[in-house]
């Protein structure tokens, strides 16, 4: 079947989402094999120890680099197409909701990926958070906080032909940069012990970043109608397809209609296939009031951000749009600090009781844990 006949076939709207359905299952499944996570990723690396999450992100990472940058460099991909990359952006936005971004992920207990897969492995506190972020971000783009986003986004703007360093960068750098990237991974894989499986399972879901680009730039390049050339996110697209489903009677078909509940629906696959779903639920121990404050970080601070962990992070830094690496770096930067203000400070007191409870030979009721440890 010749490209011409496929797109006779479906609609513009129909074939973006069907894109975005094939795009969204290869994500969820891998990612929710491969435990990948930008919050558990830093956890480790704040913590001195860049193990085995650090490990996957990394892998993940490069990988979406790898495939991006190489299909930009076969002309798969057309750069002059890419929004991020020939529009303003905002750096202040960048740095500030990055901040935000990365304390939240710590307080909920995961990016915004992470959440929408764990949802799907039968975690309603995830499920709960997941849509406080969407709730957050719908009113950061279009309701209340807007206002607020769009001040904050003014005071640092950047323009289009500014927001990528691929022009400082000599012929192919952006993908020896990649391959530089994921040597490093691999070495801390092996180093760390990761599984084939889960190492493969990370790359794969990188590579789903990448293909998500190439195909809608493949769509858009074939297409008579505009099509959106875009790759794998989720604050923005999230409170898109949850406030169209609930305002309106049918949902127009876009990548993001397709994107979204095929993550959620290749995570329960993954989760089902695997015996890993399990239901759990907010109980006296998990605490909810950081779960709230967290999701409603995430969704103020991906919108202002461009984007959340993934979006912002890796989708927006494979096509190495400056913005989105200073929000991924501002996201690192607000990760570390809330695990030290917050979990690292509450173990060292968990610890100090325990160590005066041995001492004063009193018996141990129970082990004092991280209750939001779930990535």
């Amino acid at each position: 079947m010749n490209i011409e006949s496929l797109l006779e076939q479906f609609d513009t709207g129909e074939m973006s989402a069907l894109i975005g359905l094939a795009i969204g299952l290869t994500f969820g499944i891998f990612a929710q094999q491969s435990r990948f996570c930008l919050r558990a990723a830093c956890v480790e690396f704040w913590r001195g120890q860049t193990g085995k999450k650090f490990s996957i992100w990394l892998l993940a990472f490069a990988a979406a680099m790898i495939g991006t940058q190489y299909f930009i460099g076969t002309g798969a991909i057309d750069t002059g197409q890419i929004r991020q990359l020939n529009n303003a952006g905002s750096m202040s936005g960048a740095i500030i909701g990055g901040l935000m971004f990365g304390a939240g992920m710590v307080l909920a207990g995961g990016c915004a990926s992470r959440l929408l897969v764990l949802s799907a492995t039968g975690n309603m506190r995830t499920m709960v958070a997941g849509l406080v972020v969407t709730i957050v971000a719908q009113a950061s783009l279009r309701g209340g906080l807007s206002p607020v986003r769009e001040e904050i986004s003014s005071w640092w703007l950047v323009d289009g032909s500014s927001r990528s360093f691929a022009q400082w960068l000599p012929p192919y750098g952006g993908l020896m940069l990649g391959v530089g990237l994921l040597v490093v991974a691999l070495w801390l894989a092996k180093r760390h012990e990761v599984s084939k499986w889960w190492s493969f399972a990370a790359v794969i879901t990188g590579l789903s970043v990448a293909m998500g680009w190439a195909l809608t730039s493949w769509q858009a390049s074939n297409s008579f109608d505009l099509v959106a050339v875009k790759s794998v996110s989720f604050t923005g697209p999230s409170a898109d397809t949850l406030m169209g489903l609930i305002n309106q009677p049918h949902l127009p078909l876009s990548f993001d209609v397709g994107l979204i509940p095929g993550v959620f629906l290749g995570a329960l696959l993954a989760a089902l296939l695997t015996r890993e779903f399990k239901w759990q639920k907010f109980t006296n121990d998990s605490g909810f009031t950081r779960f709230f404050i967290g999701a409603a970080l995430m969704g103020f601070g991906g919108m202002l951000a461009g984007g959340c962990a993934v979006g912002a992070g890796v989708t927006g830094g494979a096509v190495l749009l400056i913005t989105a690496w200073v929000a991924l770096f501002s996201m690192w930067i607000g990760a570390g600090v809330a695990d030290w203000l917050v979990d690292r400070k509450a173990d060292a007191l968990k610890a100090a009781a325990a160590a005066h409870i041995a001492e004063a030979g009193l018996p141990q009721f129970a082990k004092a844990t991280n209750p939001v440890q779930m990535s």
